[in-house]
């Protein structure tokens, strides 16, 4: 089979899938709580995406399983009908959470310059039509979704560093003065808020893991897995860290607060006026449009797999060529609902809680099979108890700042254990059955 995507095309989908809703969303929450440390902060997200990372690309490279996530674990816990049909639930949805953020950050940049732009169901409306629309795109071609993904990754690069070089060059804040602001905020900002910050802001870093689910439809895997990956979350971190040190020049930490996931176009407006705002609004309806293209791409396939394995409605394995046609669909429509019941804040903190600990347990199978995937026991070591603390962390934070949202978070995690448990059930009693 002619094999469509290169590493060009994989660096896209893996910058698509990470530079998408998080930058746009996570600035406010990380200035209040950390001040001018927001963009380090944010950027130390950054080194704890890069030790998760390591443990995929070494999984990735020694099953090359379009079922990335789920099939690592099952395939290095075999014996557990359980654990595979956890995890698989846990990614999943985990990804339908981060497409509803993303077209949720899509429609608030959207519909920011109109009157109606603070109504949350049109809001709403428009974040579902723009989840099906590129549903549809997915639905159409593996190849036609590539293109486009390149030419809005790349696209959306340009436009986030104009907008950064912008912002620093009509920022008003003297260096010295912003460096007295750094200490300051050094000095009274505990360690613990910073490393919660970073912990909060990973779900700006999912997105990587998407490259692996495209290895039975990509050139030299072997080649290709590793650079996509490590160097997109190199680029990455770069520009949220460049992003958000110009916002933090430039825009009052007031605004950014205030203004919430649209706080970038507000405080461009008001420095650069229209052309500002217009810039900022580009930048984002690219950055979410291609996180959700690809995540769909990607996550779908995986959604495919596990209900091949019979972990999932059986429907949903249903493809036409290459396409996984009902996996599409299905995540298009619950994403779709999760947007019409839930908040921002709550899908943001679902997707970072989800994506901390299933990168956990990616690390700690690593570490079970290290001397086949030749990993380094340190680096896995590190990122087991990095992922760990972010994971604890995250919780901690929600209990402190909204214990009634960790309370819905706790429910939801448990209709998703129930559906999990049912569902290795029966996968079991088929295989007893076949014996």
């Amino acid at each position: 089979m002619k094999k469509d995507l290169g590493y060009k095309e994989l660096l896209a989908i893996a910058i698509g899938g990470m530079v998408g809703g998080g930058i746009f969303t996570i600035l406010g929450i990380s200035v209040s709580m950390v001040g001018t440390l927001a963009p380090f902060a944010i950027a130390l997200g950054g080194v704890v995406a890069w030790f998760a990372a390591y443990s995929y690309v070494k999984l990735g490279l020694y099953y090359k399983d379009e079922g990335a996530t789920y099939a690592f674990f099952k395939r290095t816990y075999p014996s557990s009908h359980l654990a595979a049909s956890f995890i698989g639930w846990y990614t999943v949805f985990g990804y339908i959470s981060t497409l509803a953020l993303y077209a949720y950050t899509f429609s608030s940049y959207g519909i920011s310059g109109f009157s109606f732009g603070d109504n949350e169901v049109v809001r709403k409306v428009i974040a579902i039509i723009i989840i099906w629309f590129l549903a549809l795109v997915n639905l159409w071609s593996v190849k036609g979704m590539g293109r486009l993904e390149d030419v809005m990754v790349y696209a959306k690069l340009l436009i986030l560093c104009v907008i950064s070089v912008a912002l620093i060059f009509y920022s008003d804040t003297d260096i010295h003065a912003f460096g007295s602001m750094l200490v300051k905020d050094f000095q009274v900002t505990p360690l613990l808020s910073i490393l919660m910050v970073s912990s909060v802001t990973f779900v700006a870093y999912e997105g990587f893991q998407l490259v692996i689910n495209a290895v039975n439809e990509m050139e030299n895997p072997n080649k290709n897995i590793p650079r996509a990956i490590f160097s997109a979350i190199v680029l990455v971190a770069l520009i949220y860290f460049v992003i958000a040190l110009s916002a933090v020049l430039a825009i009052p930490a007031e605004d950014l607060i205030k203004n919430k996931e649209y706080a970038l176009a507000a405080g461009a407006h008001d420095i650069m006026g229209n052309l500002g705002s217009n810039l900022v609004i580009a930048g984002a309806l690219l950055a979410t449009s291609s996180a959700i293209n690809g995540t769909l791409f990607g996550s779908s396939r995986q959604m495919a797999r596990i209900a091949d394995d019979g972990y999932l409605p059986q429907i949903i394995c249903k493809r036409k060529q290459s396409i996984p046609v009902t996996a599409i669909i299905s995540m298009a429509a619950i994403a779709s609902l999760l947007i019409a019941v839930g908040g921002l804040r709550l899908i943001l903190e679902f997707g970072s809680i989800t994506f901390l600990l299933v990168s956990l347990l990616m690390a700690v199978a690593n570490y079970k099979i290290r001397e086949k995937t030749q990993s380094s026991p340190l680096i896995t070591i590190v990122a087991i108890l990095g992922l760990f603390l972010g994971t604890a962390l995250i919780l901690y934070y929600e209990y402190q700042s909204n214990p009634e949202q960790l309370l819905f978070i706790i429910i939801l995690y448990g209709i998703l254990s129930l559906g999990a448990w049912g569902y290795a059930k029966v996968r079991h009693a088929g295989h007893e059955l076949m014996k």
